[in-house]
């Protein structure tokens, strides 16, 4: 074989995202038995239109959820909806066997209001703008 090449992007790549994703659950099946990963979309759509104006993406695997994503318009932020949306990934993160759930955050975005709904800080990392951090949560479902 020749030496493999290394290739940088900054594209979306699906099929990359897709080998990657398979070697490392093949990967993983093979210690743990078996493959449960799942992505978990959870989407607010306008009424009128249809279209996707925010919600939450992220996965569930071997007894864990990952909160990717999670966007609300500004005109959506606090009339509850939010405070919804995570309260049903929690629970579809419950029904399918998870136990804790962990997600990160910007300082300058939501802490307070994960907080608030029972996530715990387990890390902070500084990041840019100067003075800001990538705070890491966990939540015990």
């Amino acid at each position: 074989m020749t030496a493999a090449l290394i290739e940088i992007s900054d594209q979306p790549n699906p099929d990359a995202e897709r080998i990657l994703g398979n070697g490392l659950a093949a990967f993983n099946e093979g210690i743990t038995g078996y493959n449960d990963r799942l992505p978990l979309t959870l989407l607010i759509k306008d009424p009128d239109t249809d279209r996707v104006i925010g919600g939450i993406t992220g996965k569930t695997t071997l007894g864990m959820a990952f909160l990717d994503l999670f966007h609300l318009p500004e005109t959506l932020r606090g009339t509850g909806l939010g405070s919804r949306l995570l309260h049903a990934f929690e629970d579809e993160a419950r029904r399918r066997g998870c136990l804790n759930a962990v997600l990160y955050t910007l300082s300058f975005q939501a802490s307070g209001f994960y907080e608030k709904h029972g996530w715990v800080r387990f890390g902070e990392i500084p990041c840019a703008p100067q003075g800001s951090s990538r705070l890491f949560l966990s939540k015990q479902l």
